[in-house]
């Protein structure tokens, strides 16, 4: 087994700054809010954001990502205030990360680079273990430059190392050898997994999803009486969970997998289509949405997006908006005129909305008081009970 690839944020709280842009595509408030959304990832992996950044700018510099300018102003800030890191909110080239940090002279992480190390911190079994580890390397390859280290010499003697061969080239010759090997043991795993989901009959099969920290997790704890971590983090749950679950007389399979997010990386989605098999096997999808985050709307979009890439776009979808017990919204005053927002719309409002726009395919619930719960039971018993009946023709006597 190849070495664990430690996280780089595990050895303790590290202060922060972070950086975003305000572009033509990108307006401010959206900008503030992937902004909210990259603290809460700073702070699931283990940092401590100190301030943000931010620069109006049309597009990002292919140097440095900001302008000079505000380059010079967070490095200023950086250095009078001891910031080990600098987060920013894309995805940076090998050379902008290479002129930032030969400037700045301190860690520079972007986005994608901050959810492969909450993804190390939370992988469990060896299947997500080694689907990290992939996604990690295919990161690290074209980026060896900046993050040249003398890596274990694991394949090399003679005949085997070309003459001149410079240290920089033996270690992309070894990332290249170990994601064939990981490649190589995602295949094998994968197989097993698929033997698995053979093995566990014709049972109706039925998985949740939805954006990260929706709550899956409570949800899945609550139907299937199980012990599946829940917590107020950015991926709590990594792996995927199966569980048998019976409602009243009914057996069917219940799956929990990673939950999605919104500029998720695209290694990220590809080494994790295998995980995903649950999902694009399902009879019928959950789609879980917290309706008390101002931003539902973007994050169903994402979601929906995500499950079109894994060809699973097809799969009826029944959506639960989770967490109406956190729902609040501004009241307008009685004498104003302006047009109804996200913002001021009630709960009563936005269901009405949903129940049109969805032809009443969705239930508004809260995990966690367990309201409607019941009548959630009893819809999802519903739709299991007619996709087993088309099955099995011949076995309605059970109802």
């Amino acid at each position: 087994m190849l070495e664990k690839k430690t996280s780089t944020l595990a050895t303790g709280p590290e202060t922060a700054v972070l950086v975003g842009l305000i572009t033509n595509k990108q307006t401010e408030q959206v900008a503030h809010e992937y902004l909210d959304e990259l603290e809460f990832l700073t702070e699931t992996a283990g940092g401590i954001v100190i301030k943000r950044f931010t620069q109006r700018i049309d597009y990002p510099n292919p140097k440095t990502f900001v302008g000079t300018g505000k380059l010079n102003e967070i490095i200023a800030y950086v250095k009078e205030n001891e910031i080990k890191l600098i987060i920013f909110d894309d995805e940076l080239s090998p050379s902008q990360i290479r002129n930032i940090e030969r400037e700045a002279e301190c860690r520079i992480l972007d986005r994608t680079n901050l959810i492969l190390d909450i993804f190390a911190q939370r992988a469990q079994t060896s299947h997500a273990k080694v689907q990290v580890e992939l996604a990690q390397y295919q990161y690290l390859l074209p980026r060896l430059t900046r993050m040249w280290t003398h890596l274990e010499r694991q394949k090399g003697g003679i005949g085997l190392r070309g003459p001149g061969e410079t240290e920089i080239e033996t270690d992309r010759r070894i990332i290249r050898d170990k994601i064939s090997k990981l490649k190589e043991h995602l295949e094998k795993i994968d197989l097993q997994m698929s033997t698995q989901r053979k093995n566990r009959g014709s049972m109706v099969r039925v998985s949740f999803v939805g954006y990260t920290n929706v709550g899956k997790s409570t949800l899945m704890n609550l139907l299937s009486k199980s012990d599946v971590l829940a917590e107020n983090k950015l991926f709590a749950t990594l792996d995927t969970t199966v569980r048998k679950v019976v409602i009243e007389n009914l057996p069917f399979l219940l799956s929990d997998t990673v939950g999605f997010i919104r500029k998720l990386p695209h290694g990220l989605v590809e080494s994790f289509k295998s995980t995903l098999d649950e999902v694009r096997e399902a009879d019928m999808l959950l789609h879980v949405v917290d309706v008390s985050h101002p931003q539902f709307e973007e994050q169903m979009e994402t979601v929906q997006n995500t499950l079109k890439e894994i060809n699973a776009g097809d799969i009826p979808v029944y959506i639960l908006f989770n967490k109406i017990d956190a729902f609040t919204y501004v009241q307008k005053e009685a004498d104003d005129l302006t047009p109804a927002t996200k913002a001021n719309m009630n709960l009563e409002d936005i269901k009405q909305t949903w129940f049109a726009k969805t032809n009443q395919n969705c239930m508004f619930i809260s995990a966690r008081e367990k309201t409607n719960f019941a009548e959630f039971k009893d819809e999802l018993y519903s739709r299991i009970k007619n996709i087993h009946a088309q099955r099995f023709p011949f076995n309605n006597y059970l109802y």
